[in-house]
């Protein structure tokens, strides 16, 4: 769980802080488990909403959107396929450490959408955002997860 709680913190300290009070949910909470699905579903579907209502607590601080879409104009498929075979050799670390460098807002949705495959309609819902906005931050947060990590890896070879 504590993997949960760092793609949604900004540092490891802040995750463990969002660990501490998603396990104390859990346990505060133990008895209301129904027993029918995994106990695992169950104990991430805290901690995910632990991370939310963090987010939401320090709204002013994490969560500044921004719905001008991002431009993406200029990749060509040769580029794409390129990068793709760079990007494979990245270690999970290094990818969980770019992650972190997005801003709140993006880090949030993009965890939100890929890793809990909520939809547009229940992050926009959840964040009290637009799905507009759901969608384009998701649009940005890949982009600059993108661009992240081929300026890790150009640092990477630059080092040897």
């Amino acid at each position: 769980m504590m993997a949960v709680c760092v793609r949604y913190a900004k540092n490891r300290d802040e995750a463990k802080d969002i660990l501490n009070e998603g396990f104390m949910k859990v346990f505060t909470n133990l008895r209301n488990f129904a027993n029918t699905g995994s106990f695992e579903g169950w104990i991430r579907r805290i901690i995910v909403n632990t991370a939310i209502d963090h987010l939401r607590k320090n709204r002013h601080e994490y969560l500044i959107v921004n719905t001008v879409y991002a431009d993406q104009a200029g990749v060509t498929k040769v580029e794409e396929v390129e990068e793709d075979d760079i990007f494979r050799n990245i270690r999970q670390e290094d990818i969980i450490h770019a992650i972190q460098e997005l801003s709140p807002a993006y880090r949030t949705v993009f965890n939100l959408f890929v890793m809990e495959e909520f939809t547009h309609k229940e992050i926009a819902e959840k964040l009290d955002i637009s799905e507009g906005t759901s969608k384009s931050n998701l649009s940005k947060a890949k982009f600059n997860l993108k661009k992240n990590l081929a300026h890790f890896i150009s640092n990477l070879h630059n080092d040897k």
